[in-house]
């Protein structure tokens, strides 16, 4: 068996309406101020608004950063950091989907231990300790709120770094499936998809581990009992809590067993394309699945008895592989280059860039030229 060393660092909190919660659990850290880090969609939904009351009915004086976007930059990054140097918070509430989450542990990491966001690309770098941090995710998708790590786009290469370090750990997460109810459509179909691949992919790595897989396979169920419910029924609460719950699971596994091919292939498509990261994980995730199946099959086998309890090993990966493709066009998401208008041609520069990604490194299949260059062909064209 593979070792692990796994040390429970967030309180979990999770039930309906239990943002009402954050002014007490804030209280307790007893803090001057307390500087909340959400997105401007998450304002126009009134979440920040019921935080911000939470957090004033406790009486603590609160500040906000709201400038910055989907995968935030480290531009994005220096301005919260100026923004937290005029207010100087002793905590920090991230609220809103991954994006939040990871805007606010880069901000942490920089305002606590100086320098810029570049200096903690890698595991460790930390050079102190850092402010205490409440998540609150409104999506169901990152696992953000799970681990100490965050991705930071470089501004000028489109790059993602991933920051991480025990000390960036969330002391507390609070998970509210009633603040999932907002997100339009496509939000929770992009992040929903996001989060089934963060199960997949913690299954089959090179550090997957007795605690990973227990969280990977737990994961993989919810989401996939959930999935489908909350795109036919939005105002499902219990499909909601499902997916949230799963997507935070596959968070802890992510921690301690990582990520692979279908992530390492996906951000280039971010990066150059401008994909959106669910629909480019989700798209290239099947390819990764019959990839890797060829040799482990048994993997996806156990995976797969989670929601199909008579599948066989040697159906496992292309039974895996299919039921991804199927949620995708439930979805409404692409399953081929073209139909996001990426051309062949493109092929040779994106697999140069997946090999540079770090994730790639943990797939159980070693990614080399020639195998990234295969995956990106497998999905030229939209999928039988």
């Amino acid at each position: 068996m593979q070792p692990f060393d796994i040390q429970s660092r967030t309180r979990f909190i999770f039930g309906d309406g239990t943002i009402s919660r954050l002014g007490e659990l804030a209280a307790s850290f007893r803090p001057g101020c307390v500087l909340v880090v959400s997105d401007r969609g998450i304002m126009e939904a009134g979440h920040d608004a019921a935080a911000i009351a939470s957090l004033k009915s406790a009486g603590l004086r609160v500040e906000s950063f709201h400038d910055f976007a989907e995968n935030p930059t480290s531009a994005m990054v220096d301005a919260g950091v100026r923004h937290a140097a005029k207010v100087k918070p002793d905590l920090l509430v991230g609220l809103g989907g991954g994006s939040s989450m990871d805007c606010c542990k880069g901000i942490n990491f920089v305002y606590s231990c100086g320098g810029t966001i570049h200096d903690y690309h890698g595991v460790g770098k930390a050079t102190g300790e850092l402010l205490p941090m409440i998540a609150i995710p409104t999506t169901s998708g990152t696992g953000s709120e799970a681990q100490s790590f965050a991705l930071i786009s470089d501004v000028d290469t489109h790059v993602k770094m991933a920051c991480g370090d025990p000390r960036a750990a969330c002391r507390i997460a609070i998970l509210d499936p009633v603040l999932t109810l907002t997100q339009p459509q496509r939000v929770t179909a992009l992040t929903g998809i996001d989060a089934i691949s963060h199960a997949i992919e913690t299954y089959v790595t090179k550090r997957r581990n007795p605690m990973s897989v227990t969280y990977s396979r737990r994961a993989f169920g919810m989401l996939a009992d959930g999935f489908s419910r909350v795109l036919a029924d939005p105002s499902d609460l219990e499909a909601r809590g499902q997916m949230q719950l799963g997507a935070c699971f596959a968070g802890m596994a992510i921690e301690t067993s990582m990520l692979g091919a279908a992530h390492a292939t996906a951000n280039p498509l971010t990066a150059r394309h401008a994909v959106t990261h669910g629909q480019a994980v989700g798209m290239m995730l099947p390819a990764v699945i019959r990839m890797n199946g060829a040799q482990h099959a048994d993997w996806y086998g156990e995976l797969m008895r989670e929601v199909e309890p008579s599948t066989r090993d040697e159906d496992a990966p292309e039974r895996l592989a299919n039921l991804v493709t199927g949620w995708l066009r439930e979805a409404g998401l692409a399953t081929s280059l073209s139909e996001l208008s990426i051309a062949e041609s493109e092929i040779d520069v994106l697999a140069d860039d997946s090999l540079k990604q770090w994730t790639g490194t943990f797939n159980p299949v070693a990614l080399d030229a020639g195998r990234s260059q295969g995956l990106y062909r497998a999905v030229v064209n939209a999928a039988g």
